[in-house]
């Protein structure tokens, strides 16, 4: 007969377990040794280092910047306390296999593409994607299917997948290798993704999940479902975005079926520096147990922190900050609480001008703007100050009113586009013969550029489609709306790299 083990055994086991950090704890132990390095990196351990610099960043931090040393294992071949770290990872976020990132979620999305597809095979994904999803599609030489993200009449922005129209692209396409989507996407909202999951599965493909601003999901019950208990296949999560690893470092997380690991771990192989940093690895190592540890009880304090701000941005007239109220429109299911997307266009102002005046006069350094908002991210972070700072300075910019109304925030935000007509795949218009053209002149041309404007973050041009006038005019129209346009060459678009006739 088989014991049965206590439920509160498991979790005491599982906590003890947790409390270990591996990778740190063995480079602070290797530290300690006072070695004499004749290896890289060329500071050796601070001592070589600039004076300036390194009173600023401090001994310790620079001791740390080690390469790949038998005491502190090989991120490529991970044998030992990395190999352990990962598998606490893996343990932590109810995944299969973990992977160490130290690119960012730019290389995740990358290696998730690459590893379901093949040149010539089509996965399906949102319009409103990260642009490195379309490096993935370039490097792989795979051909996206798009779906329509839903669109936000009230805020101009585009929130979640449209499931209908998602479904219809698993019928259109039989032959899909598979689906990927972003959720939560950077204003903290969520589809369904119990459904989309259950849905593709239907169809026995692979669902990916862009959860780049959601690796809080998995430790607090009032956050939306996270991607891997919803049951996606693969799960890339900027841990310092949103967590507290440092800059660049990110997760993959991998389940074990419809997805070959063993491809997933080649791949990145190949995308993945051969000189990772060892600051940025521990970091993630320590991330993963500050959560499993603390992390909610750090996120009730910041949900608490953020509700509360809500609710005292609320009472400011002319100033709107959307919660839980919004879900059941323009496909919102749920809401990240710690987001807090200030709506400035009730007083006259948009969130490009209120994000530089918050900057310059209250010290206050937002997230993003839209035309209508301004983001803020609240983490574990955040304390009752900062929070209090913000309030006070919405407050005084709604009661001094002393700024220039800006009349474009009178007027509806336009609109996206069509998603246009491809005319080659995005990897044989990368690679193709380009020319520069004005870009007012460009109508009927083939886009060799990604042109993704912020707001709203949605590829309006990928390489490979036909460029319209309505693209034209809108795409002008939202930079004199004072939005920023990540992508092309020239991001002023007086040009545009077309394909050359």
């Amino acid at each position: 007969m088989e014991l049965q083990v206590p439920n509160s055994h498991r979790v005491n086991t599982f906590m003890e377990e947790h409390k270990k950090a591996p990778l740190f704890d063995a480079m602070r132990d290797y530290i300690a040794k006072d070695m004499s390095a004749y290896h890289t990196p060329g500071h050796k351990q601070g001592k070589g280092a600039d004076p300036e610099f390194l009173e600023l960043m401090g001994i310790n931090m620079l001791k740390m910047d080690l390469c790949e040393l038998p005491e502190v294992d090989n991120l490529h071949d991970a044998v030992t306390v990395i190999k352990e770290a990962q598998e606490l990872a893996a343990s932590a976020f109810s995944a299969d296999k973990t992977f160490f990132l130290v690119n960012g979620s730019t290389t995740g999305n990358n290696v998730m593409v690459m590893t379901v597809c093949d040149p010539g095979d089509k996965i399906i994904i949102p319009r409103n994607i990260h642009k490195s999803i379309l490096g993935g599609i370039i490097l792989s030489g795979a051909i996206p299917v798009y779906v329509p993200a839903m669109w936000d009449e009230e805020l101009g922005i585009a929130h979640g997948v449209d499931v209908v129209a998602l479904e219809q692209a698993l019928i259109d396409n039989p032959d899909v290798k598979g689906v990927l989507v972003v959720n939560p996407t950077y204003y903290g909202v969520t589809t369904d993704l119990k459904k989309v999951v259950d849905l593709v599965h239907k169809y026995n493909r692979p669902v990916l999940v862009d959860e780049a601003h959601g690796a809080h999901f998995h430790f607090h019950d009032d956050l939306p479902v996270s991607a891997l208990k919803a049951g996606a296949d693969m799960v890339v999560q900027s841990t310092h975005k949103i967590l507290t690893s440092m800059t660049q470092s990110s997760m993959l997380h991998v389940r074990e079926g419809r997805v070959n690991i063993k491809r997933a771990k080649n791949v990145l192989q190949l995308l993945h520096s051969t000189s990772p940093s060892y600051v940025l690895l521990a970091s993630l190592d320590v991330a993963r147990r500050q959560m499993v540890l603390h992390g909610k009880e750090l996120l009730q304090r910041t949900i608490d922190l953020a509700d509360d701000a809500r609710r005292r941005l609320n009472e400011i007239p002319g100033i709107s900050c959307f919660g839980k109220e919004k879900c059941g429109k323009f496909g919102i299911y749920d809401v990240d609480l710690t987001k807090l997307v200030i709506n400035f266009s009730g007083i006259g102002l948009s969130g490009f001008h209120a994000l530089d005046i918050l900057d310059q006069k209250y010290n206050v350094q937002s997230e993003m703007a839209t035309l209508y908002t301004v983001l803020e991210l609240v983490t574990v972070g955040n304390d009752q100050r900062d929070l209090d700072r913000l309030v006070d300075a919405v407050r005084d910019i709604a009661e001094k009113g002393d700024f220039e109304k800006d009349l474009r925030v009178e007027t509806k935000a336009p609109p996206i586009p069509a998603i246009p007509k491809s005319i080659m795949t995005p990897r044989e218009a990368f690679f193709a013969p380009t020319e520069k053209v004005p870009f007012a002149n460009s109508i009927g041309r083939v886009c060799a550029e990604i042109v993704s404007p912020y707001p709203p973050g949605i590829p309006i041009l990928a390489p490979g489609e036909e460029i319209t006038e309505n693209i034209v005019d809108y795409l002008q129209l939202i930079y004199n709306h004072g939005a920023f346009i990540n992508g092309p060459e020239d991001v002023r678009l007086h040009t545009i790299k077309v394909i050359r006739d």
